[in-house]
């Protein structure tokens, strides 16, 4: 038989879904892997889902319903500040990562590179790859929350680079961009002719004084900007599998012919429950972010009681990423021996980058009564490496005095 595609054989699997798989079928586990609300769909959403069920269902325009991409439009309005024309600037796609690989799939060609930071949301290294690209890791600092700085981004560009992947709030580090670092990235864009494809997938789930900000707002920026979002986080959505992309219409005009060869459209249903969605009570975004922010504080207070972790306090999203460096064993060992000795499940920081190593992630998307006991049995085992480490290190022979002359 002939060989299968290159780009088959290097795209990468998720750690992720290798643990996520493990844990299928096993008792007793308390997973902070899966970055997935545990809300349910708001009541309104779904009852809105299921009127659209009544009488035909048929294909609908490749870009998506006209009233969800209003809604869309309203959105971005009301809180990004940025005004698109639904006929033509707004694309609906079956999630936020189909936009994701719609964007590079409409702007790139293969050989070209896109710059993405490190640690990053790991599937975004697939759907470079997938793209027959090459993603480019930037550095990025834990004292400096992971962003973007000025001169590893200059110094990562070259002829070849075509695309900056932004992610703010992030995954996995929870780290929301201020206006000045974007406005830095702006200005790196602007003065080397770049693309942004900036992924706002968490932008209502920000807590404390933290303030979201849309690159897009930047003078020169909207016309190379292409935003991502969906419904899925921040309305408990995610398997409805309903995105979008807004950016210019002389590229987003590319987009429909390319749906159309993809999965032709969104799900009908599914769309009317977004539209729905964005254009409803928005309150039950609120109740869920407040939840979230109480959790927040409480997995972080837990894990910095650790001797042995710590962890920064995240602006957004549901993540946080804990420094496991200490314990000595590396982000994928911690992970599968934590899963095997104490039944918790996390996602090891080497599945986000090389900068990734010596952290994992905790996605505190569920109750916190498990938080409580998922970060007790993470004492428990960090506790239990710390005691064989001092006792080997305390076993271990002296070293002979050097001699001297």
């Amino acid at each position: 038989m002939k060989p299968i595609s290159t780009t088959a054989a290097n795209t990468p699997l998720s750690l992720i879904r290798v643990i996520f798989n493990q844990i299928i079928g096993m008792d007793d586990v308390i997973s902070f892997a899966v970055g997935e609300p545990d809300f349910a769909t708001p009541p309104a959403v779904i009852a809105a889902a299921r009127k659209a069920l009544d009488g035909r269902i048929g294909y609908t325009d490749n870009s998506g319903v006209r009233p969800l991409r209003e809604a869309v439009d309203a959105e971005f309005r009301r809180y990004d500040q940025i005004d698109y024309d639904p006929s033509t600037e707004i694309m609906v796609t079956n999630g936020a990562m189909e936009g994701v690989y719609l964007t590079l799939a409409t702007l790139t060609n293969p050989g070209d590179e896109v710059l993405v930071t490190d640690p990053c949301y790991a599937n975004y290294q697939g759907a470079v790859v997938l793209n027959q690209c090459t993603p480019v890791s930037v550095p990025t600092r834990e004292e400096t929350g992971f962003c973007f700085e000025e001169d590893s981004l200059r110094q990562a560009i070259t002829e070849r680079t075509k695309v900056i992947m932004i992610n703010s709030p992030a995954n996995p580090t929870g780290t929301t961009a201020s206006r000045e670092n974007l406005e830095m990235i702006a200005r790196v864009a602007i003065e080397n002719d770049l693309y942004v494809l900036f992924d706002e997938v968490y932008k209502h789930l920000l807590y404390g004084d933290q303030e979201f900000f849309n690159i897009a707002r930047i003078p020169g920026m909207k016309e190379r900007t292409f935003c991502v979002d969906s419904v899925s986080k921040a309305y408990a959505m995610t398997g409805w599998r309903v995105g979008f992309i807004c950016g210019p219409q002389e590229i987003i005009g590319y987009m429909p012919a390319m749906q159309e060869c993809l999965l032709s459209c969104v799900n009908s249903p599914a769309q009317t429950a977004a539209a729905c969605a964005l254009a409803g009570d928005q309150s039950v975004v609120e109740t869920m972010r407040r939840s979230y922010e109480r959790r927040r504080d409480l997995i972080v207070d837990a894990v910095n009681a650790i001797e042995g972790l710590h962890c920064p306090t995240p602006g957004g999203a549901f993540y946080v990423f804990v420094n496991i460096e200490a314990t000595g064993l590396s982000s994928r060992d911690f992970a599968m021996r934590l899963l095997a000795e104490q039944k918790v499940a996390v996602a090891p920081g080497i599945d986000f980058g090389a900068l990734g190593e010596g952290h994992i992630r905790l996605s505190y998307a569920t109750s916190e009564e498990a938080i409580v006991e998922g970060v007790r049995r993470i004492g428990v085992f960090v506790a239990a490496l710390l005691e064989q480490s001092s006792r080997d290190r305390a076993g271990r022979p002296k070293q002979p005095a050097a001699l001297l002359g």
